[in-house]
């Protein structure tokens, strides 16, 4: 959060000095406020990949392919974003795999990509695959064999191993050499490799490790890439980029939706103080989900996001004590009489919150699904419960011990809020899908850890400068007593035992893995949202102004 400065009275004139903050002004201006479907291009396109996703389905189920071929196919499928046209198919292959139906060609059995291939793929799709796998790389004492740590030729085995790690869970020895071994190996290679795809592979993979990124972010990366590739299947490439193209058109028809309803409550206007960022609000929400069925589900995302990010601010940057204190009792009430206790400013903001609610409640009545609203507003009673006290805490410069700061910090960090959210347009999410993520479970437990301290870490020097005492960096220092490099590299290795959790987590047979991968990618988006220490969402222009324009603004030449 951003400083909290005492509200102080100037006698003379006696009016409330506030906290000064200068967020930036959006950077979209009228962009995304009008788009115009071109239907006849947008059919020409659909007709093709009609006839394209019939050859890639063919493909996958082919069984005239070997198993090395096969699992080839499907990461390049997952990798340029087509896996959501082949959902099944892919489940179906991957088990028949995973329960010894395929088998490797005898050379193909000490083959480092490709088992580390399999592994991953495996893992990826919530099939148990172990990590045992990997002892046939290691001497009897448990260490990776000489032959692959001094090798620099089996630069795509070590990617391949590298990639894989990155699935490891707690306790996994084994993976944990395994991205030591590979990591130092790939940064000892990177820079003398011939100029290629596979160097642009390590170097991207390096500084961004595929199962952690943004999905739509990393597949329009990789189409690009894989046209340089020599053994490029043509209609893949196509089929791709003619997708990408279809589904960027329905992006931008969504966000010029949601762009309208911001602008019609001219929130900005009437709330100098609330960030005005509608369309990062909508790539946290294609974060979540980003194919065609879950069109409902994300502008709700977005919408939910926008919302929060105005209360947020008005804890974080505006309000005072006593003006939250009345704020925060209202809305546990959640009745629009206490509005008359509110100043004006925070009538706006109840008023807006309210209505949204309402509106929320009528769209989805008719579909049998108003009982998600009711979690998605304890959700909101709870995270402005916290908020208040948090404020409490920065007003007296108060400093908790880690341990208390992060009982809250998990809950403002907004992950429970909106993966509760994230399910509202989801019709799969049933109420015992709503049950099981109010019971807190460990995939939740595990995001809210990884989320709460990537923010923390990106917004810290941001927050310092505006004269913030009470941080998670802060408390963690004084408590342990050390310096701040020292408390960033300590909560980055709790992030690391998060991420693990978080693979465990992908193993909840308690749900479906497509709702288990939305809380995952709440993960993803703090993933790339703070990368490299910044607050990208604040701070759009140095963080997601780049990956924004390639998925929203810039099509892809057919």
């Amino acid at each position: 959060m951003a400083a909290y400065v005492d509200v102080i009275n100037n006698n003379s004139a006696n009016e409330t000095v506030r906290p000064v903050t200068n967020f930036p002004p959006s950077l979209w201006g009228d962009l995304f406020t009008s788009f115009e479907m071109d239907t006849k291009l947008s059919d020409m396109y659909g007709d093709e990949v009609k006839v394209l996703k019939e050859e890639t389905r063919n493909m996958i189920i082919s069984g005239d392919s070997k198993l090395s071929e096969k699992l080839v196919l499907i990461d390049t499928v997952e990798r340029l974003g087509l896996s959501y046209h082949f959902e099944n198919e892919i489940q179906e292959q991957l088990t028949l795999a995973f329960n010894g139906h395929f088998e490797f060609e005898p050379k193909e059995n000490d083959d480092l990509f490709i088992i580390a291939l399999q592994f991953r793929l495996l893992r990826q799709h919530a099939l148990d695959a172990p990590s045992s796998i990997f002892k046939r790389f290691t001497e009897n004492n448990g260490e990776f064999k000489n032959s692959l740590v001094g090798s620099n030729e089996d630069v795509k085995g070590l990617l391949s191993l590298y990639e894989a790690s990155y699935l490891r869970r707690q306790g996994e020895e084994i993976l944990d050499k395994a991205f030591s071994l590979s990591k130092a190996r790939l940064e000892s290679v990177a820079p003398n490799l011939p100029d290629s795809p596979l160097k642009k592979q390590v170097l991207h993979a390096l500084d961004q490790p595929l199962f952690r990124g943004y999905p739509r972010v990393e597949s329009r990366r990789f189409i690009s890439l894989y046209a340089q590739f020599e053994s490029k299947n043509e209609s893949l490439l196509r089929l791709a980029k003619l997708d990408f193209n279809l589904l960027q058109m329905l992006h931008k028809k969504e966000l010029c939706e949601l762009t309208r309803w911001w602008n019609e409550m001219d929130l900005v206007s009437n709330l100098s103080y609330v960030r005005d960022r509608v369309v990062e609000c909508y790539f946290w929400g294609s974060g979540i989900y980003f194919e065609p069925r879950y069109s409902t589900a994300r502008i709700i995302q977005a919408k939910s996001v926008a919302i929060i990010s105005m209360i947020d601010d008005t804890y974080d940057a505006y309000g005072t004590l006593e003006e939250l204190k009345v704020f925060t009792a209202a809305i546990q009430k959640w009745d629009i009489n206490e509005i008359d206790q509110l100043p004006d400013y925070m009538k706006i903001c109840y008023t807006t919150l309210l209505n949204f609610y309402e509106a929320l409640d009528a769209e989805l009545s008719p579909k049998g699904r108003s009982y998600g609203v009711l979690y998605a507003k304890e959700a909101m009673k709870e995270i402005v419960r916290s908020y208040y006290i948090e404020a409490q805490w920065f007003i007296k410069g108060h400093l908790p011990v880690y341990g208390e700061y992060m009982n809250l910090g998990e809950i403002t960090s907004g992950a429970y809020f909106l993966t509760v959210s994230a399910f509202l347009g989801m019709d799969n999410a049933t109420v015992e899908v709503f049950d099981w993520l109010s019971a807190k479970p460990k995939i939740l437990e595990a995001n809210n850890i990884v989320t709460r301290i990537l923010d923390d870490i990106g917004t810290y020097e941001g927050e310092k400068k505006r004269g913030q005492v009470t941080t998670g960096i802060d408390c963690y220092m004084k408590e342990h007593g050390v310096s701040k490099q020292v408390a960033i590299q300590r909560l980055y290795e709790i992030v690391e035992n998060g991420w693990k959790d978080l693979n465990q987590g992908l193993m909840d047979s308690s749900v479906s893995l497509d709702i288990l991968i939305r809380v995952f990618n709440y993960s993803r988006l703090a993933e790339i949202t703070y990368k490299h220490d910044h607050d990208g969402y604040t701070y759009p222009e140095k963080g997601l102004k780049p990956h924004i324009i390639s998925l929203f603004v810039e099509p892809l030449k057919i």
